[in-house]
Order: structure tokens, then sequence, then C-alpha cells
């Protein structure tokens, strides 16, 4: 399992939980409920990790909690 940092919160405009990985471009998932958008995103970041892995793109390090200014 890989230790990114994720971000999950309500999305009214998508009527679902929205799960994004600030650290991964582009990497986000959804769902019904938080757990159901936290299992999705595991998937996401596997399938992020395995296209870069493909095409030679550059993997980030987990680094954990971000901060922000």
């Amino acid at each position: 399992m890989y230790k990114y940092e994720i971000i999950l919160y309500w999305s009214s405009e998508d009527n679902s939980y929205i799960a994004e990985v600030p650290e991964l471009a582009g990497c986000a998932a959804d769902g019904e409920t938080m757990q159901q958008a936290l299992e999705n995103v595991h998937t996401v970041i596997e399938e992020w990790i395995e296209t870069a892995k493909l095409t030679g793109r550059e993997i980030p390090v987990p680094k954990g909690k971000l901060a922000f200014a």
C-alpha cells in the first residue's frame, strides 16, 4: 500500500465523496460513501503508478502530510 496523502471531501456538485491525491497529478476517485471513495482511490493510485512506470514518468516519493501556506 502506498502512503500518499489523501484529501477526502463531500462534493455537492458531484453528489459524492471525492478522494484526491495531491502528490500524483490528476489522481482522484469518488464514491457514494467515504469508505468507497478511499477504496476507489487506492485502486487509482495503483493504476497511476503502473501507468507512470510504463511511460517512464517520474513517481514521486510519498511525503506524507503536505503543508499549505
